[in-house]
């Protein structure tokens, strides 16, 4: 399977571009992509159009690397290639919500393919009247599966090449399942997802409500990427996707004995089997978040207990925190806050910096590059620690302030500075910093207490583990 003619690449915003095209740094992991003088004067400034075979194969290895994304308005349109018969089917999972069922029916061209999966509704009378209404075809389930078994069923009635799962909370902007198709046009793509926004951005609205709208769980942000275990986007919401019909069969489709985390489990199970996802924040599609504290606090802990599942499924893509050797011996120097602290883990820094830059030999400026790749992996693996005190392990951390200054002292420093920073950097919905730190912490209380939960009843620490990951930074070629 190859790349189209005209299919286009744009350098990730994370690549960096050295010795005037000779080579290429970044991706997940980063690696160095010395480029030959041929593959270099494909590139028009940070962007690749595919021409022939040997830009086809360039294209494919930037996207495999996580070097580069698919540049969307660029892409074909699957609508327009002289397809007669529907190419997606859309099915909706719910159980009751009949209007927010209505709601999201029309939003639906009309005419398109629709299956209603009714998960065993207390009223389905209602549900049935909606989906009627709608001239949307119905399938009552008897009993109550969940979602992954609810989008199942509705799977295995799909006749299309690909299939729209789409929840009864969201309303769906007409351009997105369109634009979401155009990355089909890669021949490895499995699924396209958008960005999950909020359903409303009333600043009128309360403080819960407000918070999720600057820092949802379902909202993985404003940059597109590829999806992939240990990545900055390691996976996407199933609230809305698109997916090859085929390929989600092949795999056995979502795992029915979740209840939460499905959606994970699918995007890694997926990405093992060699196909490729696509996040797609062009385009959106707005979620009705919870709103109120107490089914807000129990959803976000309902998150935390796939943990366990997941780490049993995928023990080396569910980690607390993902550090590279030298990055968790510098986490700890930090944390022990004793007077060597600082040198050890500036000398640790310089260390592993050096080592870097020669792996980097060859290009023009192999140890600034490398001071600036060990910096913001000494700045990540600090906030990874920061999240394991005061998310993953907080029942631990509290124990531990009861009884050590030190322990006391981390964790207010590892509190206080995400919300700073996150401040700074994002909306925040118009709370204000009070208020925003405290919904921060209920966050990471809520979603820990689901983690340690899960841990008690898998009787296993394998949802509490961070992860040493010893890497080769080993320059390749193209």
């Amino acid at each position: 399977m190859t790349l189209p003619n005209g299919f286009t690449v744009t350098l990730d915003r994370g690549t960096r571009v050295l010795d005037d095209g000779g080579a290429l740094l970044g991706g997940q992991p980063t690696r160095l992509l010395r480029l030959t003088p041929r593959a270099r004067a494909m590139l028009a400034g940070r962007s690749l159009c595919v021409r022939d075979a040997a830009s086809a194969f360039l294209a494919d290895r930037l996207l495999a690397n996580g070097m580069a994304n698919p540049q969307l308005t660029a892409l074909a349109d699957p609508a327009l290639a002289g397809e007669s018969a529907p190419l997606y089917t859309y099915v909706i999972p719910v159980r009751d919500r009949p209007g927010q069922l209505g709601r999201l029916l029309a939003c639906i061209p009309s005419g398109s393919p629709v299956i209603v999966v009714d998960d065993a509704s207390l009223a389905p009378e209602r549900v049935a009247g909606v989906a009627a209404a709608h001239g949307a075809r119905l399938l009552t389930l008897p009993v109550n599966v969940g979602p992954a078994g609810a989008r199942n069923a509705g799977l295995r009635q799909v006749t299309t090449s690909h299939v729209v799962f789409v929840d009864s909370d969201i309303v769906l902007p007409a351009e997105t399942v369109p634009a979401l198709m155009r990355h089909f046009a890669d021949p490895s793509v499995a699924m396209a997802v958008p960005r999950i926004t909020a359903l409303t951005a009333d600043s009128a609205g309360g403080w819960i409500s407000r918070y999720e709208h600057a820092r949802s769980s379902l909202d993985l942000g404003t940059h597109p990427a590829s999806v992939r275990p240990g990545s900055p986007v390691s996976w996407v919401p199933s609230a809305c996707l698109v997916a090859h019909v085929g390929t989600l069969l092949d795999i056995g489709g979502f795992d029915e004995s979740l209840r939460v985390g499905e959606d994970v489990d699918l995007c890694w199970r997926l990405t093992e089997s060699g196909r490729r996802i696509r996040y797609e924040p062009a385009v959106q599609a707005a979620h009705e978040h919870r709103a109120h504290v107490v089914d807000w606090f129990r959803r976000k802990a309902d998150y935390g207990t796939g943990a366990h599942p997941l780490a049993v499924r995928h023990p080396r893509d569910t980690a607390t925190a993902v550090l590279a050797p030298w990055s968790a011996a510098l986490v700890v120097t930090v944390a022990a806050q004793r007077r060597w602290s600082l040198p050890v883990a500036a000398a640790l820094w310089t260390t592993a910096t050096l080592r870097v830059a020669r792996a980097l030999d060859g290009t023009a400026h192999p140890l600034r590059e490398a001071a600036r790749l060990t910096g913001g992996g000494a700045v990540n693996a600090l906030a990874q620690g920061g999240a394991l005190l005061t998310r993953h392990w907080w029942p631990a951390t509290a124990a531990g302030c009861l009884v050590s200054r030190r322990v006391r002292r981390a964790a207010a420093v590892a509190a206080v500075a995400d919300v700073a920073l996150e401040y700074r950097s994002r909306s925040t919905g118009g709370l204000g910093p009070l208020r925003y730190a405290v919904a921060r912490r209920l966050d990471d209380l809520a979603y820990g207490t689901g983690v340690w939960l899960s841990a008690v009843r898998g009787r296993s620490t394998a949802a509490l583990r961070p992860r040493i990951v010893v890497r080769a930074r080993r320059p390749g070629s193209c």
